[in-house]
């Protein structure tokens, strides 16, 4: 039987058990409102694209709406009661909507969907949206690894962790731009959607090895640094679970590990981008080849009208072999 819990302002839930894993469930009204209104908006491009005889990946259709099943398990399953009370909850909370959600958003290419699936002004003001130097700024590989792996670091090691925890507005902000700044990295570097640049495949694995090392960072100065939230924590007067110590350890850990853990997927699909690039490149190389040996045998073996041979252009050498 599946039990709803209603979190209020300074309420302690029940004692999280392996059983109320499974059944703690709350309602995050903005939440399902987001996840309703990007899957609608999916599914409506789907039906115009069906509806103009065209195809559309069955991969990027799930992985579309397993980010956005992300959302709402994280919103609204025991992780969104638990959040504003266990901080290691909190910590899977955000490690999922910077790394896992936002993955999968970008390999369902919505970008590239609304663009084929929309009337054609919508499609060129995108296009022209993506082209433009704001977006490229935005996207430049320093930026994105700013953005990457600052966003934890102010969430967590500045005063806003707090506010997350008191304050629902910052906290419903907190998310979005966790999704954000997360989305901009994969939708950058994996390429599924069009991007504003065309940087090499290397530098997003150069800026995937900058965030393992912040993560591992930003993990020890939690494991050993001071308490985060500590007057917060203690005002709730939780009598179960872990000490404040050991709930911290626990979220360096799940920050360390479980960000890197979350990123592998993304190099496996890094991975499989770069070598279907390479392939493209490689096909669009012998089809040049091709089209230029074809050319070169419609010439057949006579020179062209006003070649010069390589001694004709020696100052020697050309009066003394001069033509005619």
């Amino acid at each position: 039987m599946v039990s709803t819990v209603l979190s209020e302002a300074g309420s302690v839930p029940p004692e999280l058990t392996p059983e109320r894993m499974l059944t703690s469930w709350t309602l995050d009204p903005l939440a399902l409102v987001v996840v309703a209104a990007l899957a609608t908006a999916y599914w409506l491009g789907l039906r115009r694209l069906k509806a103009r005889g065209q195809r559309w990946p069955a991969a990027r259709v799930t992985a579309f709406f397993s980010g956005l099943a992300t959302i709402a398990l994280v919103s609204m399953s025991f992780l969104g009661v638990y959040a504003d009370t266990l901080f290691w909850v909190r910590a899977v909370q955000n490690t999922v909507l910077l790394m896992i959600t936002p993955l999968l958003l970008a390999l369902g290419a919505p970008l590239l969907l609304l663009s084929r699936s929309g009337p054609p002004r919508l499609a060129e003001r995108v296009s022209a949206g993506i082209r433009s130097r704001p977006a490229r700024v935005l996207t430049f590989p320093g930026v994105v690894t700013v953005l990457l792996v600052g966003v934890p670091f102010a969430l967590y090691l500045t005063p806003l962790y707090e506010l997350t925890l008191r304050s629902s507005v910052v906290d419903a902000v907190m998310h979005v731009v966790l999704v954000l700044a997360g989305f901009t990295y994969f939708w950058t570097r994996l390429r599924v959607d069009p991007t504003p640049r065309g940087d090499p495949h290397i530098v997003s694995f150069g800026i995937s090895l900058a965030e393992v090392i912040f993560d591992g960072v930003l993990g020890l100065v939690l494991w050993l640094g001071p308490l985060r939230a500590p007057h917060y924590y203690e005002a709730l007067a939780r009598t179960w679970g872990p000490s404040m110590r050991t709930d911290q350890i626990i979220a360096a850990g799940v920050v360390w590990i479980g960000g890197d853990l979350a990123g592998l997927p993304f190099l496996g699909a890094l991975m499989r981008q770069w070598k279907r690039d390479d392939a493209e490149e490689a096909a669009e190389v012998d089809r040049e080849l091709d089209a230029a040996d074809t050319k070169d045998a419609g010439r057949g073996d006579e020179p062209a009208a006003g070649s010069v041979l390589w001694w004709e252009d020696d100052p020697v050498l050309a009066e003394r072999f001069r033509r005619g």
